[in-house]
C-alpha cells in the first residue's frame, strides 16, 4: 500500500510503492495488476506450473492471445489453427497456448476471436491496461503500457510462470530519469520521429537501470496512440519502462471500454486516485535529458542498432563522424546495411514496405498513412506504390481492422496497391512467413533495426507510419513533407468512426477446479509446490576458457535469432547461439573466423566482452538458455540489459559487471586461450599465470541464491500470507482491478462456481 512519506516523488516512485507486498531481504516483492501472455514465451512458463502442482494465482488478471507466429494470410477459410498453422514449430506453440488457456481457466483471444491482435495493441483496447497498475509480460516492449500511467515492463519466461503462480515479482527499484520534450513539433512529424530522435540523443544504454517519464509540452499535446508509441520503444533507449502521467486525453480514451472501470461510482473512484498519479513539484530525478520540440523532423535510422539516426534530408555517415571506439562497429553497420557513407539518405532505394506492429499497428497510424496516399495524389505525386516494391499494412488487432475497413481505409490501401493483411506481429520479428529476404531493404514501422531482424539478411530501416507510405509510393526514402505539402486536414478524405462502435463485453473463462488442502503426499499445496520446485544449478566457482568479444549493444536477436523461439523446452539452443555471426546464413556452414567456432573457444564456459550493453533487445529468455545450453554460465561486460541480466539471474548464471580496463585485460587473458575462474563466494575473477585477481561486488542476496541454487518462486511462496493480505487491501482501495470472473466473498476473492469441463481442443 502507498508507503509513508513526506518527500517528493515522481509518477513512478508512487506506483512502485503503491504495489509493495514485502519489502526485506532481496528485491522488493511487488504486486503485479495485469499480465499480458502470447505463445513464444509461455510453453515453458505453463509446464513449469504443472511439474510443480501450481495454478494461476489469478486468472483474472491474465489476459492471452497470439500473435508473434501466426500468419497473417486471410482467415476467410480458417477453421482451426491446426489446419491454417502450416510451419510446424509455430503451430505446436499455438496449439500448446490453446491447450494451456483451457486446463488453465484464462481468458483467451485466439484466431477466431476478432478481438485478436498483438498483447500490446489488446491491452489498452479493452481497458485492460489502467493508470496507476503494474503490467507485465514475457515481450520486452510492455513498456507501451506506460502511456497510461502504468509501470510496465518486459519479463522472461521464468518471470512469467512466477506472476502466474504467485501475482507478484520481486523487483529491484529502478532510478528515475526524465525526458522532457518541449515546443510545439513541425507539420509531418510524429511520434514515431519524436521517439527516434530521443534515442539517438541517448542512445541505446543511455536509459539503462532507468524507468523515464516522458513529459513536456510536446508530450502532453499528443493522443494516446502516440504516446504508446513513444513508451513503446523505451525498452530501445535502455530504460526499464517509460511512463507519461494519465490526463484527461487518457481518461477520455479509457471511459467505456470492457475491462475499464464501470460508471458512476466505480469509475469516479478511479478517477479520483488517476489524477493522484502525476511527479509532485521538486521530485528528484537520477538524469534529466530536455530536447526541444522544434529541433525534431522526420527521423529514419541507417545502421542495425534504433540509436543509428538520421533526419531524412541527411547522409549516411562516415565511421570518422564517430569516436574512435565506436568505429569498428559502425564499419560493420554500414557493411551490413550495404550503404556508402555520405550517400544521401532520399537516393537510398528500397524492396518492401511494411506498416505495422505493436509499436504503430493501431487506428491512428493507418489513418496517418492513408492521409498521405490522399495528398500524394492530390498534389501531383505518385498514387500507386512504386514498381518493384512489395508494401503490407498488417493492422494490429482484429478490432482496428474492422475500424480500418468501417472507415475505407482498406479501399485507399488496395487501391494504391499496398497488400491488407489479417492482425499479428508479422514481419516486425520474421517469426511467421512474414520476412525479408537477405539483401533486401525495407522501410518499417516496427521498432528494431538489428540484424536479421526482419528476415536472415534482411536490412530494416525504421521510422514513422507516413515516411513509410511514402517510401512506399516512391519506391526510395522520401521527405513525407514534400507530399503533405504546407498543411492537410485531419480528417481530410476519410472517415472517422468511434472506437465504442467495435467493442463488445469479455466474459469469465472456465474456471478449472481449485487444488485441495491436501494432495496424495499429505502435503498442503504450498508444501508440495515448494517440494516440487527443483531449484537451479549452484554457482560457486566457475573456470575455464572465456570466449573474447568486443562489440558494443550486443543484442538478444544476435545471440539468438527468431527462428529458435519457436521451442517449447528450455533446452537445446547451444548449436544456435550467434547464429547469424556464427554460421552463412545462407549455407549454414559454420564461419571458421568465429570465435566459438575454434578451439579451444569452441569449448567456452565464461565469456568476456568489452563493448557496453550486452544483452540489450528483448525479453527472450532464449538468450541465456543457448549460452547456458553451449555451456557458458558467466558472461563479463561493462554494462548488460536490464531484462537479459534478470534473465541471467533467474537461470542460476552470473552477468558480471566490471570495469573497462578489467575487462580489456581479462579480453587479453581469453584471447590468449588461457583458463580464468569466476569465484563467486570469495567475489572475485582469478587471472591465469599469477597475475593479480580483480575483486568485484554482487548483490548480497542474488549472491546467496546463485551459490545455493535457490528458486525465486518458492522463496516467494514463503511470503503467501503478505500477499493475500495486500489482494484484501487491493480490492478495498482499488476494487475497479479485481478481474472479470471473480466475486467477493467478505474481503477474500474467490473464483466463481467452475463451468462444465470441456476438452483440449473444444473452442
Amino acid at each position: 500500500m502507498p508507503a509513508p512519506t513526506s518527500a517528493p516523488r515522481t509518477l513512478y516512485d508512487k506506483v512502485f510503492d503503491d504495489h509493495v507486498v514485502y519489502s526485506g531481504e532481496g528485491d522488493t516483492l511487488l504486486y503485479i495488476d495485469r499480465h499480458l501472455v502470447h505463445e513464444v514465451t509461455s510453453p515453458q512458463a505453463f509446464e513449469g506450473l504443472r511439474n510443480a502442482g501450481r495454478q494461476v494465482r489469478r486468472p483474472d488478471c491474465t489476459l492471452v492471445t497470439v500473435d508473434h507466429n501466426i500468419p497473417t494470410a486471410s482467415r476467410k477459410n480458417f477453421k482451426d489453427v491446426n489446419t491454417f498453422i502450416v510451419e510446424a514449430d509455430s503451430r505446436a506453440q499455438v496449439s500448446a497456448l490453446e491447450d494451456n488457456v483451457k486446463e488453465f481457466g484464462l481468458t483467451y483471444f485466439g484466431m477466431s476471436d476478432k478481438r485478436q491482435g498483438i498483447v500490446h495493441i489488446i491491452g489498452p483496447e479493452q481497458g485492460f491496461t489502467l493508470p496507476g497498475t503494474t503490467v507485465c509480460c514475457g515481450d520486452s516492449h510492455t513498456s507501451t503500457h506506460g502511456a497510461f500511467g502504468a509501470l510496465a515492463f518486459g519479463i522472461g519466461t521464468s518471470e512469467v510462470e512466477h506472476i502466474l503462480a504467485t501475482q507478484t515479482l520481486p523487483q529491484a527499484k529502478s532510478k528515475n530519469m526524465r525526458v522532457t520534450v518541449e515546443g510545439k513539433v513541425a507539420e509531418g512529424v510524429t511520434s514515431k520521429d519524436i521517439v527516434l530522435h530521443i534515442i539517438g540523443v541517448i542512445g541505446t544504454a543511455g536509459g539503462t537501470g532507468c524507468v523515464i517519464e516522458f513529459a513536456g509540452s510536446a508530450i502532453r499535446e499528443l493522443s494516446m496512440e502516440s504516446r504508446m508509441s513513444i513508451c513503446n520503444m523505451s525498452i530501445e533507449g535502455g530504460a526499464r519502462a517509460g511512463m507519461i502521467a494519465p490526463d484527461e486525453i487518457t481518461f477520455k480514451y479509457l471511459k467505456g471500454r470492457p475491462l475499464s472501470p464501470r460508471d458512476g461510482e466505480e469509475w469516479d473512484k478511479a478517477e479520483a486516485y488517476w489524477r493522484s498519479l502525476k511527479s509532485d513539484p521538486g521530485a528528484r530525478y537520477d538524469i534529466e535529458v530536455e530536447i526541444k520540440a522544434e529541433d525534431i523532423i522526420p527521423t529514419l535510422t541507417w545502421g542495425t542498432s534504433p540509436q543509428d539516426v538520421v533526419p531524412i534530408n541527411g547522409r549516411v555517415p562516415s565511421p570518422e563522424d564517430f569516436p574512435e571506439a565506436q568505429r569498428k562497429n559502425v564499419e560493420r553497420s554500414l557493411e551490413y546495411m550495404g550503404l556508402t557513407p555520405g550517400t544521401p539518405m532520399e537516393e537510398v532505394k528500397i524492396d518492401k514496405a511494411f506498416f505495422g506492429s505493436c509499436t504503430n499497428g493501431r487506428i491512428e497510424d493507418m489513418r496517418s498513412a492513408a492521409r498521405v496516399i490522399l495528398a500524394a495524389e492530390k498534389n501531383g505525386g505518385p498514387s500507386k506504390v512504386a514498381e518493384g516494391v512489395y508494401a503490407m499494412i498488417v493492422p494490429g488487432s482484429g478490432l482496428v481492422k474492422q475500424q480500418a475497413e468501417a472507415e475505407g481505409l482498406d479501399v485507399i490501401f488496395k487501391k494504391a496497391g499496398f497488400d491488407w493483411r489479417e492482425a499479428g506481429c508479422s514481419m516486425c520479428l520474421g517469426m511467421n512467413p512474414d520476412q525479408l529476404k537477405p539483401g533486401e531493404r525495407c522501410a518499417s514501422t516496427s521498432n528494431r533495426n538489428f540484424e536479421g531482424r526482419q528476415g536472415a539478411g534482411g536490412r530494416t530501416h525504421l521510422m514513422s507510419p507516413a515516411m513509410v507510405a511514402a517510401a512506399a509510393l516512391t519506391g526510395r526514402f522520401t521527405d513525407v513533407r514534400k507530399f503533405m505539402g504546407t498543411h492537410l486536414s485531419e480528417d481530410a478524405g476519410l472517415k472517422i468512426t468511434d472506437y465504442s462502435d467495435y467493442l463488445t463485453p469479455v466474459e469469465a473463462p472456465a474456471r478449472p477446479a481449485e487444488p485441495t488442502e491436501e494432495t496424495a503426499e499429505g502435503k498442503t499445496p504450498l508444501q508440495a509446490a515448494a517440494a516440487a520446485s527443483a531449484g537451479l544449478p549452484k554457482f560457486n566457482v566457475v573456470k575455464g576458457i572465456a570466449a573474447p568479444m568486443w562489440e558494443a549493444n550486443i543484442d538478444t536477436d544476435k545471440i539468438i535469432p527468431k527462428q529458435f523461439l519457436k521451442t517449447l523446452l528450455r533446452t537445446g539452443l547451444g548449436a544456435a547461439l550467434f547464429w547469424t555471426i556464427r554460421y552463412d546464413v545462407r549455407t549454414n556452414e559454420p564461419l571458421p573466423d568465429f570465435v566459438l567456432n575454434k578451439d579451444p573457444w569452441n569449448k567456452s564456459s565464461l565469456l568476456v566482452c568489452t563493448g557496453p550493453n550486452f544483452g540489450c533487445g528483448s525479453s527472450r529468455e532464449h538468450a541465456p538458455w543457448a549460452l547456458n545450453d553451449f555451456g557458458i554460465r558467466c558472461i563479463m561486460a561493462p554494462s548488460f540489459g536490464d531484462i537479459f541480466k534478470t534473465n541471467c539471474f533467474k537461470n542460476g548464471m552470473l552477468p558480471l559487471e566490471l570495469p573497462q580496463a578489467d575487462l580489456e585485460a581479462l579480453y587479453e587473458d581469453a584471447s590468449a586461450g588461457l583458463e580464468i575462474a569466476v569465484d563467486l563466494e570469495n567475489q572475485q575473477v582469478i587471472r591465469p599465470n599469477g597475475k593479480p585477481p580483480i575483486t568485484f561486488q554482487v548483490d548480497a542476496f542474488r549472491r546467496h541464491c546463485l551459490i545455493n541454487g535457490l528458486d525465486d518462486i518458492g522463496l516467494t511462496l514463503e511470503h503467501r500470507g503478505e500477499i493475500e493480505k495486500f489482494e484484501e487491501k487491493r480490492s478495498e482501495v482499488w476494487p475497479w482491478l479485481d478481474g472479470v470472473g471473480y466475486a467477493k466473498k467478505g474481503q477474500k476473492i474467490v473464483a466463481v462456481p467452475t463451468r462444465k469441463a470441456v476438452s483440449k481442443t473444444d473452442w
